[in-house]
């Protein structure tokens, strides 16, 4: 539970006063992005299987990912396995954005506090149809929440010093 706490502490501390601005905002032409589809519905750009090269995504991307993912790996391996992700609200605000991450993020905690270690070798269901033992659960949402707390880093770094270079 510690190592998981802490990648999520320094994710949600890379998060620190997002601005609706900074969740949007696009570092290069054809960023993917959190957009509307059509009136009063939101998605996200995403491609299976993912394209190579990997596009550039905006802040809200990355946080929007991560938020729907941990939802959808407590709902697979715990839950009642059945959401999917078109039927998950996109947030399309910053703070829609760090809801749905701390979320996320308390119910996967909730799962591993529910576990006992005798348990983390048990199977769990992934929502691609992979079972996988209940630890590697855990273990990819901390890698996941390193990883894309990384990317959101670099990109809050690179819009301020794009719009407050020379300050």
């Amino acid at each position: 539970m510690t190592t998981m706490d802490e990648a999520y502490a320094r994710l949600r501390a890379r998060l620190d006063r997002l601005t609706d601005e900074e969740f949007f905002w696009q570092p290069v032409p054809e960023t993917w992005t959190i957009h509307e589809d059509k009136p009063g519905h939101w998605t996200y750009h995403y491609a299976i299987p993912d394209p190579s090269p990997a596009p550039t995504t905006t802040v809200g991307w990355q946080l929007v990912h991560l938020g729907m993912c941990k939802v959808m790996y407590h709902e697979w391996a715990y839950g009642a396995a059945r959401l999917t992700f078109p039927e998950l609200d996109v947030p399309h605000t910053a703070a829609g954005g760090l809801d749905l991450l701390d979320e996320g993020h308390r119910l996967l905690r909730l799962d591993l506090q529910g576990t006992s270690e005798s348990q983390l070798d048990g199977p769990r269901k992934t929502n691609w149809g992979e079972i996988w033992p209940a630890w590697r659960i855990f273990w990819a949402m901390t890698d996941h929440d390193a990883l894309h707390g990384g990317i959101i880093g670099y990109l809050r770094d690179l819009y301020y010093w794009t719009h407050h270079a020379g300050e």
